[in-house]
């Protein structure tokens, strides 16, 4: 599976987060080199995932929701990408799903990967 931008960007906002406890958008977009309109959109949906919180005011800025050893790399990954599966018979739109020799393995890879994701946290990178 190939990771998007938007989650690599997104991975790396949060481990930022983590190291900082609170920051601004503006501050993580300057010094992680991510485009400022970009990450807003990005925390918009990690905040509507329930990973991350904000703090209105002059001293606010965007903070995990919860502990760094709480949050698990799958989840976030979850919530970025619109579509986590190998490939597409996993989807049920392949036509040759119900003959597919291969449909079984590549169910077994993609829970094994995604399980390896959840036990991974933030507090491991």
């Amino acid at each position: 599976m190939k990771i998007s931008t938007k989650t690599r960007y997104g991975l790396i906002a949060m481990i930022y987060l983590k190291d900082n406890k609170l920051s601004s958008i503006k501050k993580i977009s300057k010094e992680e080199k991510i485009p400022e309109n970009y990450l807003a959109k990005i925390f918009l949906t990690l905040k509507k995932a329930g990973l991350l919180k904000v703090k209105r005011g002059t001293t606010g800025g965007y903070f995990l929701s919860k502990p760094a050893n709480q949050i698990k790399i799958g989840q976030i990954i979850k919530a970025l990408e619109k579509k986590i599966l190998p490939v597409a018979c996993m989807e049920n739109i392949c036509p040759k799903q119900s003959v597919c020799k291969a449909k079984k393995i590549w169910f077994k890879i993609y829970k094994t990967w995604f399980s390896s994701l959840n036990s991974l946290t933030l507090a491991d990178a």
